[in-house]
């Protein structure tokens, strides 16, 4: 089984080829990503009309590269998988309606796949991991804690009530002056800095549930910049990481309310698993591996070139949900929108049928 895995719901077009290994993990024959920074960096954030332009003019060859280094062709494919949200609605309609067209051209089954389920299943591509397991998926939009039970059956445990964490590290960034995209480079800044110069809040540190805030912590950080300003080089690093060490504290305190919680939903948990584009700042890494070691759990994180948005991911969701025989038509709607829980579970799969 080889799946087309199509991406355009944000500011990266991505094509791939993955298939099931013998081993329960995936094999990515080819993974193709094409970052549009360059064209985004002069406004500080994404651009949803320029980034819809740019999938659209980059897209046919990034699938037509993916599969000639895969060293196959269309026919050769047995399912077509695509984010059809939530995303930017105009990347979104981009990358649908061109898997429809192949779809419909090479008579294969369209699989309409969830971006967010697609970082939740990431972990059984690299790493073949059973169900259920503990997921923190946080990115430039979405931050949650979710109990993965199975394909298409979610269990939010906490969310974030305002920003999520990628978005405040990208705001943080643009406060300070940095560059675009900001996170890595908060990172980076953070790495020279001294934690404890400013004191930040640790916002919704103790409480029961395990929703997040950052929107305070944001505040309170702009704060003691403006109080500090003129800033040197130093005290943008030493704001930099007093911000990260917060954000750490916060989830590795948010995250043991969830695995707390865990069991009461969904029995006991096979790892704790990170996912999205946050997922790869080495803080969060370290600090959640150790969280997992003391509550006797594997950790899981994609390697660095899978936090992000990219095609395999796309593929692979494509085929847990193909395997069970749940394929979508040509009606399949493009999504601004598509919570956890709207996803279709496997216990009621969808009709076989195809796009043709």
């Amino acid at each position: 089984m080889n799946v087309l895995g199509i991406e355009t719901t944000c500011d990266e077009t991505a094509a791939a080829i993955v298939a099931p290994g013998e081993d329960g993990r995936g094999v990515i024959r080819s993974n193709e990503v094409l970052s549009q920074i360059a064209e985004h960096a002069a406004y500080g954030g994404v651009v949803p009309e320029i980034a819809a332009r740019a999938h659209v003019e980059v897209l046919d060859r990034l699938i037509a590269r993916a599969l000639d280094r895969a060293g196959m062709a269309l026919k050769d494919v047995d399912g077509i998988a695509v984010a059809a949200g939530p995303g930017l609605i105009g990347g979104v309609l981009v990358g649908l309606v061109t898997a429809k067209t192949l779809a419909l051209v090479a008579r294969k089954p369209l699989l309409a796949v969830n971006h967010l389920e697609a970082h939740a299943l990431t972990a059984r591509l690299t790493d073949g991991l059973a169900f259920p397991y503990l997921l923190l998926l946080a990115s430039g939009g979405h931050t949650q804690l979710v109990a993965v039970k199975g394909v298409g059956d979610y269990v939010r445990l906490g969310g974030t009530i305002d920003d999520a964490i990628g978005e405040a590290f990208d705001k943080v960034a643009k406060l300070l002056g940095l560059a675009y995209p900001g996170g890595p480079e908060v990172e980076r800044m953070a790495e020279a800095g001294d934690p404890e110069r400013f004191a930040l809040p640790r916002p919704m540190l103790g409480r029961r549930d395990a929703n997040f805030s950052l929107s305070g912590l944001k505040t309170a950080l702009r704060i003691e910049a403006e109080r500090t300003a003129p800033l040197a080089e130093r005290d943008v690093a030493d704001l930099c990481a007093g911000f990260q060490a917060a954000v750490v504290d916060v989830v590795v305190d948010r995250v043991r309310v969830a695995l707390r919680t865990f069991s009461g939903v969904a029995g006991h948990p096979t790892a704790l698993v990170a996912a999205g584009g946050v997922s790869a700042n080495g803080a969060i890494r370290r600090a959640l591996a150790a969280l997992a070691g003391e509550a006797g759990l594997a950790f899981v994180a994609p390697p660095l070139a899978l936090c992000g948005d990219n095609g395999a991911m796309i593929a692979w969701a494509g085929i847990e949900r193909l395997r069970l025989g749940m394929t979508d038509d040509i009606t399949a709607p493009a999504r601004a929108r598509w919570p956890f829980a709207d996803v279709p579970p496997a216990e009621a799969p969808r009709a076989e049928a195809t796009a043709g």
